[in-house]
């Protein structure tokens, strides 16, 4: 835990080179098109785990160093020693004026649009690789009202061991029920891990995404409050869980216990086993000396 808290303090520690009319947050940047020079392409670094970038009236170009500070050099298999970094990036709903592209091996390849639809768009990188991004300006008559915006989150395998919920929405197995192992250390690792029923399913064709609305009767674990138990605080019990719009999730009955992982401050499903199901999983794992940590059964 040490360890962590000491690189999240790296982490915070410093954003490379800014220009001018910029804004000092060390994680994020804001600045405008206004204060550059025609045609010219500002160099920026960001090193933090995530933040955001407001680029007003975009003019001209930025490069972008993805420059994620890393722990000390570990044996090779050391789990501190990262085998990829995973970026992920999400426009604002308001993307305008500009293009993104992904930089790598001196070549450019598209990630956002101008006007892109409000998707994360995700990629991974060894960390020896270098990668950037570059922001370049769309030519328009009226720039007063282009503001090319979006949020950054960068993950590797010092940070969080499992994959980022929207890299793997492309993956065969996606949508694959997780087997008894991956459950057991979804318990212990996950960003949540709630008790509850389906309430309902909607789902979101231009994003691609299902949401599931659940009621929550205990929260076991959550690292940030999106989910609220009967009773607490006077809220409703209750929160949402999204998952790929593909995998045909359906409301269904019973008590399930719902894992999974944090990504753009939004739930991301991971395992759902029904609670009985994991009652018989844990069990056997606890008689076999066999699980990785102690869950509360109740």
């Amino acid at each position: 835990m040490w360890a962590l808290r000491a690189l999240w303090a790296l982490c915070l520690a410093g954003l490379g080179t800014a220009i001018g009319g910029a804004s000092a947050d060390p994680c994020s940047w804001r600045g405008s098109g206004l204060s550059q020079k025609a045609g010219s392409v500002e160099q920026l670094s960001l090193h933090c785990a995530e933040g955001s970038l407001e680029w007003l009236y975009p003019t001209g170009a930025l490069r972008l160093c993805l420059a994620p500070r890393l722990p000390p050099a570990a044996p090779p298999d050391s789990n501190r020693s990262p085998q990829h970094v995973t970026a992920c990036v999400k426009p604002s709903g308001t993307f305008r004026g500009a293009q993104l592209y992904l930089e790598r091996g001196g070549m450019l390849e598209l990630l956002l649009p101008e006007a892109p639809r409000p998707r994360a768009r995700c990629f991974s990188w060894p960390p020896q690789e270098k990668v950037a991004l570059f922001l370049q300006a769309t030519p328009h008559r009226d720039i007063s009202r282009r503001i090319a915006a979006f949020r950054y989150e960068l993950r590797g395998g010092w940070l969080a061991p499992p994959p980022l919920p929207a890299a793997s929405l492309a993956a065969e197995g996606a949508c694959r029920p997780c087997n008894d192992t991956e459950i057991l250390m979804a318990i212990c690792t996950s960003d949540f891990v709630i008790r509850g029923s389906i309430r309902s399913v909607s789902n979101d064709a231009e994003l691609q995404e299902s949401i599931i609305g659940v009621t929550v009767a205990r929260i076991h674990r959550q690292k940030f409050p999106l989910f609220q138990a009967g009773g607490e605080g006077g809220w409703p019990a209750g929160g949402s869980i999204r998952t790929p719009l593909r995998c045909g999730v359906k409301p269904g009955p019973g008590t399930f216990l719902f894992t999974g992982w944090l990504h753009f401050g939004e739930a991301w499903l991971s395992c759902a086993p029904r609670y009985r199901d994991f009652q018989r999983i844990y069990e056997g794992a606890r008689h076999s000396h066999q699980n990785p940590c102690e869950f509360p059964m109740d």
